[in-house]
């Protein structure tokens, strides 16, 4: 069955999501997002794509991370940008996977995507912690294409 990429999330479910990145990034100058998009054959592909149009890769400390979701095709990516990835390593990227994906598959899509946030900013926070010269350099809402 097809789900229409505006009906993935109720408002609710949106705000929480908005909020924990919100959170998230006050307390680290690393930024995050949550992507959403109907269909996608290659998740990691597109979640790369999506990173530099999306302008993530122009964060001043590389410190960007993308949580990609194709909603139909039941995919998902986490990229993480060069800065934090240099800090943290794979299997970091792979345990915050496997903790959403794990939300995913019970269909608690809102919990999956707000337990990833928090995971990442707990390291974004010990490794590029927020200070009083922090701008916000990307949007907190949820994008969608």
């Amino acid at each position: 069955m097809s789900v229409k990429v505006e009906d993935f999330l109720t408002a609710s479910q949106e705000k929480a999501i908005v909020d924990a990145i919100r959170k998230a990034e006050s307390l680290t100058s690393g930024e995050i997002r949550v992507h959403l998009e109907s269909h996608c054959d290659a998740p990691i592909t597109r979640a790369q794509e999506l990173f530099h149009l999306l302008k993530m890769d122009n964060t001043k400390e590389e410190n960007g991370i993308l949580f990609y979701v194709a909603v139909n095709d039941k995919k998902f990516a986490l990229i993480g940008d060069k800065g934090i990835h240099a800090k943290v390593g794979d299997d970091f990227w792979t345990s915050v996977k496997d903790v959403v994906l794990s939300r995913f598959r019970e269909s608690e899509f809102q919990n999956g995507l707000v337990q990833g946030i928090e995971l990442v900013s707990e390291k974004l926070a010990t490794y590029f912690p927020w200070d009083e010269n922090d701008v916000n350099e990307l949007p907190d809402e949820i994008s969608v294409s």
